[in-house]
């Protein structure tokens, strides 16, 4: 039990809030990784069939403490999924998913 004159640690909420335009969502297929000494960067870009240029439609600049702390969160998120739905492979990015993909002129998420 605490002794009167000491004081617990406070508990602090943090409240994280969405833009609508945010949370709405951009569609991205490819991801390019850049890192120095201090930072990863993350690049989101789409490339749509039938054109010649693709467009980086988002970056995220983090640290490599949170770096490490996204891989084992997605990587946790994976396995939850695979649980589920089962295992990913590299063939599910062929399927029809209502176009045709020309594997030789894009690819699916990948590192540059």
């Amino acid at each position: 039990m605490a002794k009167p004159s000491e004081k617990k640690p406070s508990e602090h909420q943090v409240r994280i809030e969405i833009d609508d335009t945010v949370a709405d969502g951009t569609y991205a297929n490819l991801a390019f990784i850049a890192t120095n000494n201090s930072e990863f960067i993350l690049d989101f870009a789409r490339f749509l069939p039938g054109n010649t240029r693709g467009k980086v439609v988002s970056r995220i600049v983090f640290g490599p403490i949170q770096a490490k702390a996204l891989l084992m969160s997605l990587t946790e998120a994976v396995n939850r999924y695979e649980q589920k739905y089962g295992t990913i492979t590299p063939e599910m990015g062929n399927k029809d998913i209502g176009f045709n993909i020309n594997s030789e002129n894009i690819g699916s998420m990948g590192t540059a």
